[in-house]
């Protein structure tokens, strides 16, 4: 079946998390496309300027993904979202708590109008763990999270997929982007968005 190149599928995505866990550089990079290169200048953008659309054609035809994020313009619990990311630093372990105790809440309370709504976890910031200098003393504050820790956090909380990247380094972005992008295109159909279990996206 053909479908008209000026009439794509849209679908909203939203971005929820703590401020700071790093939303805005990662919408940044998406912004280059997938084949910018790791070292490319990272655009700054206006949240003014929300959703951001990014057109790609995947499965022979033409898709329009629209991001939002918790500073949208319009406030993100009245936003309608066909996918929700729910965001955590990777250098911020309580980010990664503030999931469970504080967005799950957010996204049953105000997103509860799709039981079909896929919902990923992503892991932001993934250059800090490679950084960091964590010599085992059991007095010192871990400064990092273990992708295993956060897998099973998002399984916990019945999550349909896990994934990390660095917005700031490029690391795993391409991947993190197809994994989206996949899952976004799979609301258009009648099957939904949703994931037999929680797939995890970890190199």
């Amino acid at each position: 079946m053909a479908y008209p190149e000026e009439d794509p599928p849209e679908v909203s995505i939203l971005l929820l998390g703590d401020a700071g866990v790093g939303k805005s550089l990662f919408l940044s990079r998406l912004t280059l496309g997938r084949d910018a290169p790791p070292d490319a200048k990272l655009p700054r953008l206006r949240d003014l300027d929300q959703p951001y659309p990014f057109n790609i054609r995947m499965y022979n035809r033409p898709y329009r993904f629209e991001f939002s994020d918790t500073a949208s313009p319009t406030n993100y619990t009245l936003l309608r979202p066909s996918v929700i990311i729910m965001c955590y630093s990777i250098g911020d372990p309580e980010s990664l708590e503030s999931l469970q105790k504080t967005w799950k809440n957010v996204v049953e309370t105000h997103f509860n109008y799709d039981e079909s709504m896929p919902v990923i976890v992503l892991g932001l910031k993934r250059d800090v763990r490679s950084k960091a200098d964590y010599g085992g003393n059991v007095n010192e504050k871990r400064q990092f999270v273990y992708p295993q820790e956060a897998l099973r956090i998002a399984q916990e909380m019945r999550c349909d997929r896990y994934c990390e990247c660095s917005a700031l380094t490029g690391e795993l972005c391409r991947e993190v982007f197809e994994d989206i992008a996949k899952t976004a295109a799979m609301t258009t159909t009648s099957n939904g968005g949703k994931t037999q279990g929680t797939e995890c996206s970890v190199m």
